[in-house]
């Protein structure tokens, strides 16, 4: 899945520019948090210890561009019910447990390209993805950028058939 959003990111980078994610940085946010203090991480453990949900397939199936923030993105043109109740359950137990987060209306998408021009043209998009669990992710500085590390992750149960 990755090889493949990245294979069209660095095809839309020719005629957009911008800054191509780094292949391992591709990711779905649930819940943006931002900054918090490390002493809270175990909180945000327990927090997320509490959820249960069921593994689900996406498809990426379409392509964007945001002008406001110059981002190429990929999402699903539907939504699968088990994500929406996955990011509701979460920001539910954050809410109790005293977390700010955005509260938007979650839009599910993938950051491709940051900093790009608007493409003059947008390719087709067929990308399925197997989801099985979740994780808590920071985001880390290093020579090179930011890179986004996995602290811990949470297993969905098996989708029933």
């Amino acid at each position: 899945m990755r090889d493949a959003l990245d294979r069209k990111a660095r095809m839309l980078h020719r005629s957009c520019g911008g800054r191509v994610m780094r292949r391992e940085n591709v990711h779905l946010t649930l819940v943006f948090i931002g900054d918090i203090a490390v002493g809270r991480l175990d909180e945000l453990r327990s927090v997320a210890d509490t959820m249960s949900g069921a593994a689900f397939g996406i498809v990426l199936d379409q392509l964007g561009y945001w002008r406001h923030n110059r981002i190429v993105w990929a999402a699903p043109q539907t939504v699968p019910e088990p994500l929406r109740e996955l990011v509701t359950g979460l920001e539910r137990a954050l809410k109790q447990a005293g977390y700010e987060f955005d509260r938007r209306p979650y839009a599910p998408h993938l950051t491709l390209i940051r900093d790009a021009r608007e493409p003059r043209v947008l390719p087709t998009l067929d990308v399925a993805w197997p989801v099985s669990d979740f994780a808590l992710v920071q985001s880390v500085r290093d020579e090179h950028g930011s890179r986004y590390q996995v602290v811990a992750s949470w297993p969905l149960a098996p989708a029933a058939r």
